[in-house]
């Protein structure tokens, strides 16, 4: 029996000549190697190990698992003809330090400094020296003021290394936690993560997860052993799980799209504490009217549910910014709410807006920590704030209660009276009760309060019909019984048998008391759910046409942001979640 011969795969071109390299200066004539030219051919080994290191077999496995390697990575970041700035070059006798990639790297014209697993050595795992790696980039991060990169693809501490390896994610998550506030970090979480691969990037201002990734706590094996329970990766710590907790802020669908929401997510984000995100000229005028929200309203509150009609916040939002460019924050997480970032007239602002087109916009505890959480992040990188109500209140019940609405309330609260940037509030609608009180208003610190016509405040929604019309109510409702009885009577002397008289009777009464109360509601809506009494008292500075909601917002974030001055937080840091 003949043997087929087989070949394996190679990255290598058979028919490449290598030639060997030469340590010449130019100009130099003659070229006699010697000890030097050998120093130099050691340095350049050095130099080239990391890339290296992998060989064709590492870098097809890395491949084959859908991931590229973390050189890949760093050319789809950096900006096409930049050359990366690698730092800490150091390789000890056990590959300490070696599964660990840092340097500087120009993303969008500007500096950045990054890190990034290299999974073909050790599989990216951490040891001590990878642990001073990180803290070091991460001070230098803050020493520079320049905004961080993270690129996780590690199977955590390295067993061999012992206690080194717990030590290095300790000096590297007490170095990350003393530049939060300081600079912004993005992380992207690629591969298979676990333990301090998760803690770690936590740690950051964002985290971007793309599919068929895994990161969390222990692993399904640690799970399964521990508990008894199967449970597969993706259901344990894939990014449908955590994109709903608020574990990840965005799902992508592949590395490079990562990286892509890096840049994008960059360009709306200061390089540090003490600046303000880049202003970036726009040819779209500040005075462009908004008629879409016109369409949008007149289309919504025309409709056979009038006011009760819910729609998509966010295409309002969308009328607002520059050319429609927004970047929305957890888009999966708490649909109830919208954080997005976007420019008006060239400047960077925050939105944070009720969307009635979930839950009628009320506010559960997801919302309220989603809310929070974006409005911190705002106030320490010197973002203004436009918010945008339109809630019928937080959400009530006893699944709510038990699960800590009022300190989450609180939470979004706190951070709403401690954001020191300009901020501005918009009443699209609803706007009752202590959802308006917590909401950004005079009284909580906003700059400016305005209202569409179509606003209605009030201490409570429709329901208030049963406080303030409280007699009116009774009065209907008590003569029920007797009007049910007199008309029973003439239906009875009118020919009709008496359940059939009966009957019609009830649903007569059934109908005139519908109308009645229908009367009081719209009575209610009329004198106490509108803008009325806000403006006179001056919780409103003025009613806003639809159309006019670009410019007259626009005009004052351009005012206030003159007398604005970037600079990191000081002053009492206040207790909270």
């Amino acid at each position: 029996m003949t043997k087929i011969a087989t070949t394996i795969p190679s990255l290598e071109n058979p028919f490449e000549t290598k030639a060997e390299l030469e340590f010449t200066v130019p100009g130099q004539i003659d070229y006699d190697p010697g000890l030097y030219e050998a120093a130099l051919q050691a340095g350049y080994d050095l130099q080239q190990r990391p890339k290296k290191m992998a060989g064709v077999k590492g870098i097809q496995k890395q491949h084959e698992k859908k991931r590229m390697t973390i050189w890949e990575r760093i050319d789809v970041l950096a900006d096409a003809g930049t050359e990366a700035k690698i730092l800490y070059q150091n390789w000890g006798k056990n590959l300490d330090g070696a599964s660990l990639v840092t340097a500087i790297v120009k993303v969008n014209g500007r500096d950045v400094a990054m890190y990034g697993h290299d999974f073909t050595v050790r599989a990216g795992s951490m040891d001590a020296t990878n642990g001073s790696k990180l803290a070091n980039l991460f001070k230098l991060a803050g020493k520079l003021g320049i905004p961080l990169v993270g690129m996780n693809d590690s199977a955590g501490a390295y067993i061999p290394a012992g206690v080194g390896g717990l030590d290095g994610y300790a000096e590297a998550f007490t170095a990350l936690r003393h530049i939060n506030g300081v600079v912004p970090s993005i992380m992207c979480m690629f591969g298979y993560n676990a333990g301090g691969g998760s803690y770690l990037p936590r740690q950051g201002s964002f985290v971007i997860q793309p599919n068929e990734t895994f990161f969390g706590l222990t692993g399904p094996g640690v799970v399964k052993s521990v508990l008894g329970e199967d449970v597969t990766a993706d259901e344990l710590g894939g990014p449908s799980v955590h994109s709903k907790s608020g574990v990840t802020d965005f799902v992508v669908p592949d590395e490079v799209a990562a990286l892509r929401k890096v840049k994008e997510l960059l360009n709306y984000l200061p390089n540090n504490s003490a600046e303000a995100p880049a202003f970036q000229p726009t040819s779209d005028p500040i005075s462009r009217k908004t008629w879409d929200i016109d369409l949008l309203l007149k289309k919504a509150f025309n409709s056979p549910t009038g006011f009760n009609t819910p729609f998509d916040i966010s295409i309002i939002i969308q009328q607002m910014c520059d050319h429609g460019d927004f970047f929305e924050i957890q888009p999966e997480r708490a649909r109830n709410t919208v954080c997005a970032l976007g420019r008006m007239g060239g400047n960077v602002v925050g939105f944070v807006a009720n969307n009635s087109a979930v839950a009628s916009g009320q506010i559960d505890i997801d919302a309220a920590y989603k809310n929070a959480r974006f409005i911190r992040f705002c106030n320490v990188y010197n973002i203004p704030v436009i918010f945008m109500e339109d809630t019928t209140g937080f959400l009530p019940g006893k699944e709510q209660e038990a699960g800590g609405i009022v300190q989450a309330g609180r939470a979004m609260l706190d951070a709403i009276i401690d954001l020191r940037t300009p901020r501005f509030l918009m009443i699209v609608r609803n706007a009752f009760g202590g959802a308006y009180a917590a909401f950004n208003n005079y009284p909580t610190g906003a700059d400016f309060v305005c209202a569409l016509p179509t606003t209605r405040l009030a201490v409570m929604g429709p329901a208030g019909v049963e406080y303030v019309y409280k007699d009116e109510v009774r009065k209907i409702r008590t003569s029920v019984k007797p009007k049910i009885a007199e008309l029973t009577a003439q239906n009875v002397k009118a020919g009709m048998p008496e359940s059939e008289a009966a009957a019609a009777a009830k649903d007569a009464v059934a109908a005139w008391q519908k109308q009645e109360e229908l009367l009081l509601t719209q009575r209610y809506e009329r004198e106490l759910m509108n803008p009325n009494e806000a403006l006179s008292l001056g919780s409103i500075s003025q009613i806003v046409m639809p159309s006019d909601l670009r410019k007259v917002l626009g005009e004052q974030l351009e005012l206030h942001l003159k007398a604005y001055k970037p600079e990191p937080m000081s002053g009492t840091q206040r207790e909270f979640h």
